[in-house]
């Protein structure tokens, strides 16, 4: 049996010194996540011992280790230390920490125990604000709601402004432009819709999807990934696609699709509010490409299928850092369930994933270039217009 176990078994028994000098043993040990779990059940050893400065220094040990499954606990112990001393503002401190690692499931205790703090230090909107996060009733504008806003906002304005016809000469996915630099397109053409129906169908699809990626992901990672699949759709459309000229959020939103698809299948995501949608994805995406090719040329498959490509790719690469895995919720003995809200991939797992779909863009940017070298017609952008046949992605 190894001494983190007996040591547990220590403490569960009520031998806390004998439990100490076990944990004390395996202090040092060239794995921060075991060192960690030993310093975590020392602190609670010299607690139970009435020796609570002992404990604060074994926890406050963990925090100068690399983040580890053990990294939550000991803040919340710390948090909870730091309010029997008195020290309310530094016990808010810990908790936010310990409430950016939480699992989802722990946070509206935590979030209560920050409306009381806050309260009791007179911060009377932020103790609103925590209490109504406890309640589960406190209203979160979404970065994903926020995408949606400016997308419908800008298509409405292309639909029924009279200056609609710029709008579309300046953001619609221009292929000759594209091959003559204009770049920006790759991510403008999210903005436009063919029509109202087209808008509807693909702002409730980014709504439903968008929600979830952020959710499992958070927001900064939700946005890298809304853009690199975006990219990803422009750029196969760009090279496959039959039409010079594109609008439309598929692209993007298939990608999401993707994400949820991969990540779910793989990470295994333990979320018991989106597991009825993500169980559909696949046959949601089946249908919707099938669509694609039955609508005999004006819906762009090429690119439902690049960022349907790059989500799959990132889905299965990262996984989900915004709630618990199965794999996170593995327990090593004589430590705590992983956090939600920590990655189990080393950081650079993002940033490989991100360079790859990168590299593929700027490939298919070069071979699209060289294919349509010399057809790019400066005056063409003039032609372009909503009332005109336009792909739809």
């Amino acid at each position: 049996m190894s001494l983190l176990e007996r040591g547990g078994d220590l403490l569960t028994a009520g031998e806390f010194a004998d439990a100490s000098a076990h944990f004390a043993r395996v202090v040092g040990f060239d794995d921060p996540a075991v060192t960690a779990a030993a310093l975590l059940g020392l602190g609670e050893a010299h607690y139970r011992l009435n020796d609570e400065a002992a404990a604060v220094a074994a926890w406050s040990a963990i925090l100068e280790l690399p983040e580890t499954p053990s990294t939550y606990t000991a803040w919340r112990n710390i948090a909870a230390a730091r309010v029997r001393d008195g020290d309310l503002n530094g016990a808010i401190d810990a908790y936010r920490e310990a409430d950016r690692r939480a699992p989802q499931e722990d946070k509206p205790e935590i979030a209560n125990r920050l409306g009381w703090l806050t309260k009791e230090t007179g911060n009377t909107r932020a103790s609103r604000r925590y209490f109504a996060r406890g309640r589960g009733d406190a209203p979160r504008f979404t970065l994903t709601l926020l995408i949606v806003a400016v997308t419908t906002i800008v298509s409405l304005t292309a639909l029924l402004s009279s200056e609609g016809d710029q709008i579309f000469q300046w953001l619609a996915l221009d292929k000759p432009a594209i091959a003559a630099g204009e770049y920006w397109r790759l991510w403008s053409v999210t903005l436009l819709h063919v029509d109202y129906l087209h808008l509807a169908f693909n702002m409730y699809a980014l709504w439903i999807s968008g929600t979830i990626v952020e959710r499992w992901y958070g927001s900064l990672r939700f946005l890298a990934f809304y853009l690199a699949c975006a990219a990803a759709g422009s750029t196969a459309s760009f090279v496959f696609g039959a039409g010079d000229v594109a609008v439309g959020a598929s692209g993007a939103v298939f990608g999401l699709f993707g994400i949820l698809l991969a990540a779910g299948r793989i990470h295994h995501p333990v979320d018991r509010q989106s597991r009825a949608i993500v169980s559909q994805m696949l046959v949601l995406i089946v249908i919707n490409i099938a669509f694609g090719f039955a609508s005999g040329g004006n819906i762009d498959n090429a690119a439902h299928l690049g960022g349907l490509a790059a989500g799959l790719w990132l889905g299965a690469l990262v996984p989900p850092t915004g709630v618990p895995t199965l794999s996170s919720l593995w327990t090593r003995p004589g430590s705590t369930r992983t956090p939600a809200g920590t990655s189990t991939a080393p950081g650079y797992v993002m940033v490989l994933g991100l360079a790859v779909v990168g590299i593929a863009v700027a490939a298919g940017i070069a071979v699209g270039t060289n294919d349509r070298a010399g057809s790019a017609e400066p005056t063409r952008l003039a032609q372009v217009s909503p009332n005109q046949p336009i792909d739809s992605t």
